[in-house]
């Protein structure tokens, strides 16, 4: 069913490669470059991706922060910066979106 399938965000600290590599695999991602979301704060970004029902992928832990503090959001993914490499991130992301669904992912935070 794929109305339940995950759609991500990837916020402006992540490669853009990322995002090439979930779209080969026909997995629905925006960008924040692409989004024009450039310099806006992490809440903003929240509410964007929420307001889509995406999934935020990040390397920033204010995003984590958010999170504890009891933001509303889609669901994020984190994963320290330079802490793996862009092929791990994809099949991680990847793995994330075969297995969890948009509902299961609601106020949920992966790490990776």
């Amino acid at each position: 069913m794929m109305a339940d399938k995950i759609k991500f965000h990837l916020d402006e600290s992540v490669e853009r490669a990322i995002a090439d590599g979930l779209r080969r695999r026909e997995i629905d991602v925006t960008t924040t470059p692409e989004v024009e979301l450039m310099g806006v704060s992490d809440e903003e970004h929240l509410a964007f991706a929420l307001g889509q029902g995406r999934v935020v992928f990040t390397h920033d832990a204010d995003f984590l922060r958010l999170h504890r503090r009891g933001a509303e959001h889609a669901g994020i993914v984190y994963c320290h910066q330079q802490s793996r490499s862009i092929g791990e991130i994809v099949k991680s992301l990847v793995g994330i979106w075969e297995v969890q669904t948009s509902e299961s992912m609601c106020q949920h935070v992966e790490f990776i």
